[in-house]
């Protein structure tokens, strides 16, 4: 092990040997974090002779835990590799082992966005609702403010009231929020499912109510390592408080200046404040870039250097010096666009595969001329949003049919009973319902108990009831792989799409079956079909892999968090657009700048920056971003130099909105007698200013009387 630790840098080397007390590792973005952490696993294990089951190493997504499986697996040799999984797949170990405290069965189902998509598919037809009510999105939304924010104390409702209770709490519920809420949480309780935010508060209620389990499992987890740190939300921080005080040996590694999730929970503060919150903590600082060039490094220690509330440090790169960060300051979006898609042929006309080429920007509204500049260079490209694998519709019910085996759930149920059809349709459904309803039963159930029905007689029902409970009954001595291929054979699914043409399905349903033989390889024996399910319903969006075929990717700059790609196109890059419109504070900002800083950081040759002058459809101008003005003018190489006129009134109004940031009146940049131009008015001269009203009266050289204009109206000056 010792000869291991050859391999890595002194500050690597520090945080693999510092393994007692609470540790703190800022690392900068590329700096090899991974690597260190998978070689103080393996440290803990070889050297220390600390057993991989009470190592807990919490990532945040279940691809880079399964890579860091697959790193600590090399180099401990071991097969056992504790657990590494994220906060959610933690706590379904948690609820998996002690389930009975809440009395929940072993088997409870995890559900992701399309199972909730379904419960409300449920509820808006049961209670007459529409998405002009609210769309699924807003609701999904709506769901996790309360679970999280408004309600926390929701839980108590699913484990201490009845079932027939919940059912009248939602069946009383008179407003449409009331309505989708409790509705929910009766779905949820009906078929035993929990989500992403009930597995957390769930594990949390445990360890609250019942002191033996959480001794039980702070004795068990002597040392705990916790990645992405800055990315927790309050009740991550609160499980990992509770699970580390024990032994209090507490690793967590993380960079302030990746903070871009606010949002969503997190918050800046736990990082910064690591130290005053937990004694005697160690600080160690990774600083050595391994990803970029130090033309790259350069620009954004340039960039990130302007935020106040952020650990002070200077990335080094630690490669050899590459081509310069270029800017391009275009008149328009069309040039724009010409512009990255020149500079994607000459790159490619240099042999770099169009894979290794990222356009990031801050929204997908951006893309639409970008867009039409590739198809018209017939350039092939990809956007990396909307319907990822695992929510694709074959694999969707591929899916359903396996958990229809392990749980017989509603959700499952409704999605595939008529899939192929089975002359299941809507009057048989609501049958269905109300025999379920009267008899406080499942839809399968209902369904098995009524074969002999008239209503249910001369359906293909029986047919799906004998698939069901064949596989059933002989599911755990059956491989998963193994399984899929013999449901979906039977089922006459594969059949269904051979029959439709629909080949691109068929070939995702192989991805799928390669994907689980796969997971079978890696995981060996551990593997099950109840361990896989739960497996897969914890996989985002951000497991997806973007890699592939030959195509350019284009991707906000959030949905590019934790990759890199040789040759990155930073586009949109104007005031309103990055930095968003809707900022309207200093600690706004400062996240802007941070996800600018991500944004810039995911190159590793080279980066381009592009922003499109002209006016909005509103006939407001078109300002280069403050991100741009940020980074020190010798670290930029611009395609023409910037028209000096215009950047000193960039630089004005970038200062009067910092001034409106910081709570200050616009009045102090723009005093009587100043000449400004509006953007549809054209140029005139202020005349007074009303401060009871916040407004100007300027006197504009076209129009004959002056006109009173808001404080707020961003005015250029002359």
């Amino acid at each position: 092990m010792l000869e291991l630790l050859e391999n890595l840098n002194e500050a690597q080397k520090e945080a693999v040997i510092t393994t007692e007390g609470y540790v703190r590792v800022v690392a900068g973005a590329g700096s090899g974090k991974t690597r260190a952490i998978s070689y103080r696993f393996a440290y803990l294990v070889n050297a220390l002779g600390i057993l991989p089951g009470h190592i807990l190493c919490v990532t945040f997504t279940n691809k880079s835990a399964a890579e860091m499986r697959q790193r600590i697996h090399l180099l401990t040799g071991d097969n056992d590799t504790g657990y590494i999984n994220t906060f959610h797949g933690f706590c379904v170990s948690v609820l998996q082992e002690d389930s009975h405290a809440i009395q929940y069965p072993k088997s409870f189902l995890v559900l992701d966005n399309s199972d909730i998509d379904d419960i409300l598919s449920i509820i808006y037809e049961e209670r007459g609702l529409t998405l002009r009510d609210k769309t699924f999105s807003a609701a999904r939304d709506m769901f996790e403010t309360r679970k999280c924010v408004t309600e926390p104390k929701y839980y108590r409702d699913m484990l201490n009231m009845s079932i027939d209770a919940l059912k009248e709490k939602y069946d009383s519920a008179d407003n449409v929020d009331d309505i989708l809420f409790y509705g929910y949480l009766y779905q949820e309780k009906k078929c035993f499912g929990l989500d992403y935010n009930d597995l957390i508060n769930f594990t949390l209620h445990i360890f609250r109510e019942h002191e033996d389990i959480k001794i039980k499992w702070q004795k068990r987890l002597e040392y705990i390592m916790i990645d992405e740190f800055q990315d927790i939300d309050a009740l991550q921080y609160e499980l990992m408080e509770v699970l580390s005080s024990y032994h209090k040996n507490l690793f967590i590694v993380g960079d302030p200046d990746q903070t871009i999730y606010t949002w969503r929970g997190a918050s800046v503060g736990f990082l910064l404040n690591f130290d005053e919150h937990f004694r005697n903590v160690k600080t160690i600082y990774m600083n050595d870039n391994y990803r970029s060039t130090p033309q790259v490094i350069a620009a954004c220690n340039s960039l990130i250097d302007k935020n106040v509330h952020r650990l002070k440090k200077e990335l080094v790169s630690m490669n050899e010096g590459g081509d310069s960060v270029l800017c391009h300051l275009a008149p328009d979006t069309a040039d724009e666009a010409d512009w990255i898609t020149g500079q994607m042929l000459v790159l490619k006309g240099m042999g770099v595969p169009y894979r290794d080429m990222a356009v990031l920007y801050r929204a997908h509204y951006v893309t639409r001329t970008i867009e039409t500049g590739l198809i018209k260079e017939k350039i092939p490209y990809t956007i990396y949003s909307g319907v990822q694998f695992y929510g694709r519709m074959e694999i969707k019910d591929a899916l359903c049919y396996l958990r229809m085996i392990l749980y017989k759930d509603d959700v499952s149920f409704r999605r595939i009973v008529n899939v192929p059809k089975r002359n299941l349709g809507k009057r048989r459904m609501a049958f269905l319902e109300e025999y379920a309803r009267n008899n406080n039963c499942s839809l399968y159930m209902a369904l098995y108990e009524n074969l002999e029905h008239e209503t249910i007689k001369g359906t293909r029902a029986k047919e799906f009831i004998d698939i069901i409970e064949r596989f059933s009954e002989n599911y755990e001595d059956v491989p998963v792989s193994e399984l899929l291929t013999k449901v979906l054979q039977d089922s006459r699914y594969e059949e269904m799409l051979r029959t439709e043409g629909a080949q691109d399905r068929l070939d995702n349903l192989a991805e799928l079956k390669q994907s689980i033989f796969e997971y079978e390889t890696t995981c060996g024996e551990e593997t099950n079909l109840e361990s896989y399910l739960r497996h897969i319903a914890l996989f985002t969006n951000a497991d997806s892999d973007v890699q592939g075929e030959d195509k350019v990717r284009l991707m906000t700059v959030h949905a590019a968090k934790g990759l890199e790609f040789p040759y990155v196109f930073l586009c949109g890059m104007n005031e309103g657009i990055f930095p968003s419109r809707k900022v309207h504070t200093l600690e706004g900002m400062e996240e802007e700048r941070r996800l600018a800083f991500v944004a810039m950081t995911r190159a590793q040759k080279r980066l381009f920056i592009s922003e499109a002058g002209g006016k909005t459809f509103e006939g407001i101008p078109r300002y280069p971003s403050r991100f741009i003005m940020d980074i020190d003018r010798e670290l930029l190489e611009f395609t023409q130099e910037p028209d000096e006129n215009m950047m000193a009134a960039v630089r004005k109004f970038i200062d009067n909105d910092s001034r409106h940031l910081k709570g200050a009146s616009k009045l102090n940049l723009l005093e009587l007698g100043t000449r400004v131009s509006h953007a549809i008015l054209g140029e005139g001269t202020i005349l007074s200013l009303n401060m009871d009203d916040e407004t100007y009266s300027i006197k504009f050289d076209e129009m004959e009387t002056p006109r009173e204009i808001s404080f707020k109206m961003r005015l250029t000056v002359v």
